[in-house]
């Protein structure tokens, strides 16, 4: 259903399929619509990167930014010791002070493709709930914050419900968390005039809390905004893959793999993750979502380069083609691991030849974890060397399975592939 705002933002933000839900969109709009304001996103530290499931968090942050409001990005250095109850059936483990200063500095150098940090009116903050948090007193907090929230309606909310209803325990601790973050708010408003808040649809409690708690305590008017919590067409969480989380950061996943993540969506998501994840224009987003069978992989392709692009550079982006046109296509093999992080292994030419059976060598590649998956891939149909089905799996690699450059190419299905170099 279209709808027409006059800000220029939640216009944008509609059209692309970030807004979910909002505490008053009207007010907000005609806010929004008038002034520049301060808005803010926050994380706990329990990792040191974002994965592909924050990124709906990440581009809207970039998005309200790039239409003149000035982000703050808060991270939870208080909080990640306590633990946000949404979604889980078990307290989260405490981390350490360092564990955490250590996880909050690889987030900002995460977030910096995205959005620029710094002391101007225009740069994005970075703030850290530690900075008050950690110097509350429980007794002043509890007379001057807790009296403002009803412990009935808590049990209400979502998080703490479900929790409640399958009997999972639930510690004092982290029934905290909805009055710390709402906390949070109060203290971003009062420090920076922060009069926005946006999060996963999950946060929508937290959130709330943090908007009333700044009209009951300041007699002011605060607002919050949730963005859909994603998943592919076929269920899967967004940020998950076959191998595990899809990281942003070059030192946990090569831009070659984030790439291919891209490459590889459904038929059904293309153009809702064309709107949501590139800056193309809403028309040409239109036409590509059009494309039907094999024209289909253009718009694919296009998607795949966009957010490599914006996540990884230029530079990256090209280099990703170029091992794409290696691997897929008519190019030479390249053999340097320096961008693939993984995909090319230099291997002993004395140890390998005549000594290395198939088996062994998709172990050592990391196609598989074990020679029971690789015999289980082989008999499945599903191994490949030099683009041609293995049959056999006690076949033994010899020099004639190599090329003029020393190479050969092993394949887990169509989509996962090492590249062998002998030296």
């Amino acid at each position: 259903m279209s709808r027409s705002f006059r800000s220029s933002f939640l216009q944008e933000a509609y059209e692309r399929g970030f807004v979910y839900q909002c505490t008053d969109i009207d007010g907000l709009d005609e806010l929004l619509s008038k002034e520049k304001i301060t808005f803010y996103i926050g994380c706990d530290a329990t990792a040191d990167s974002f994965h592909v499931g924050h990124l709906v968090q990440i581009l809207i942050l970039r998005l309200l930014h790039k239409h003149g409001h000035r982000p703050i990005l808060l991270i939870g250095g208080a909080t990640t010791k306590i633990g946000d109850p949404s979604g889980r059936d078990a307290a989260r483990p405490i981390l350490t002070d360092q564990e955490i200063a250590y996880n909050a500095d690889g987030l900002q150098k995460c977030l910096e493709p995205y959005v620029k940090f710094g002391e101007s009116a225009d740069d994005a903050l970075l703030v850290n709930n530690a900075d008050w948090l950690d110097k509350l007193g429980y007794i002043s907090f509890l007379k001057d914050v807790g009296r403002y929230f009803s412990v009935n309606r808590m049990l209400t909310f979502d998080t703490i419900k479900s929790r409640l209803e399958r009997e999972q325990p639930l510690s004092l601790l982290e029934l905290n968390y909805s009055i710390m973050q709402a906390y949070d708010f109060l203290q971003l408003f009062d420090r920076y005039q922060c009069k926005l808040q946006i999060g996963g649809s999950d946060q929508w409690s937290n959130i709330v809390c943090g908007t009333e708690l700044i009209r009951r305590a300041r007699s002011a008017s605060a607002y919050g905004l949730t963005t859909p919590l994603l998943s592919t067409s076929d269920g899967k969480k967004m940020g998950k893959s076959a191998d595990g989380a899809v990281w942003l950061c070059t030192d946990k996943l090569s831009p070659y793999d984030f790439w291919q993540y891209w490459r590889n969506t459904d038929d059904r998501d293309v153009g809702r993750f064309l709107r949501l994840f590139t800056d193309l224009p809403l028309d040409e987003i239109q036409r590509l979502e059009q494309l039907q069978g094999q024209s289909l992989n253009d718009a694919k392709i296009i998607l795949a380069d966009e957010i490599t692009r914006l996540t990884h550079g230029r530079e990256n982006l090209e280099a990703v083609r170029t091992t794409t046109q290696s691997l897929f296509g008519d190019g030479p093999v390249i053999t340097t691991n320096e961008f693939l992080n993984g995909p090319v292994y230099e291997m002993s030419r004395e140890i390998t030849i005549g000594r290395q059976s198939i088996v062994d060598l998709f172990v050592k590649t990391n196609l598989v974890s074990s020679r029971s998956e690789a015999r289980r891939l082989i008999k499945g149909k599903g191994a490949y060397l030099n683009d041609q089905p293995v049959f056999d799996d006690i076949l033994i690699i010899k020099a004639e399975h190599f090329d003029e450059n020393s190479t050969l190419r092993l394949s887990a299905g169509k989509k996962r592939i090492a590249v062998v170099k002998l030296v």
